[in-house]
């Protein structure tokens, strides 16, 4: 029964964190600002956050969590298939950035002026460019793909899911962002093609 208290308290302080960061910036935001909001002591906050950074890097870890949950058990029969089938969770990166579009940019402005920030911020981009090196790697290995440099080609799979979650987080009604998605991926799956 703690523990269970203890996990809503963190959830609450995660949520109201999300909500004054997008409200106030990460810089005027403070840890009375989140408690306030959150309803809980500073001690509580402390108990489950050594700092605001720290509860920062927690909600860009939870985000992040959202999407590896998501590319496990993706693997299709092919690896084009497999990289098709990874833009079905567009929808699901779009909603839940949707609610908090303002912490993402709180995100890479923080990362432009802290370290630490900035290397939780790369490590994605470089564990995700590993990933689809990998799969690249297996692409050609398996004759689905020609002869290429898989890091430079999973450079430009990274380019592309940025690029998508970046309009499709900012113009939401610009367009079908499913259908671009899917479109796009298979353009640079003929490209890859053997």
């Amino acid at each position: 029964m703690t523990q269970q208290r203890s996990e809503v308290t963190r959830a609450t302080i995660l949520d109201a964190a999300v909500r004054r960061f997008s409200i106030s910036g990460y810089d005027a935001a403070s840890v009375d600002d989140i408690c306030e909001e959150a309803g809980v002591s500073k001690g509580a906050f402390y108990h489950h956050f050594p700092t605001k950074q720290t509860v920062f890097l927690a909600l860009l870890q939870g985000w992040l969590k959202t999407i590896d949950t998501g590319l496990d058990g993706l693997r299709k029969e092919t690896v084009p298939e497999t990289f098709v089938a990874m833009t079905k969770l567009l929808p699901v990166i779009f909603t839940s950035a949707d609610e908090s579009m303002p912490m993402f940019l709180e995100f890479w402005t923080q990362a432009s002026r802290d370290e630490t920030v900035w290397q939780a911020t790369i490590a994605p981009y470089r564990h995700y460019r590993e990933h689809f090196a990998s799969l690249i790697r297996d692409g050609i290995t398996e004759g689905s793909f020609k002869q290429v440099d898989p890091e430079s080609a999973a450079q430009v799979v990274v380019s592309l899911a940025v690029g998508l979650f970046l309009q499709g987080v900012l113009d939401p009604q610009g367009a079908d962002w499913q259908k671009v998605g899917e479109e796009s991926m298979q353009i640079i799956m003929n490209g890859l093609a053997k």
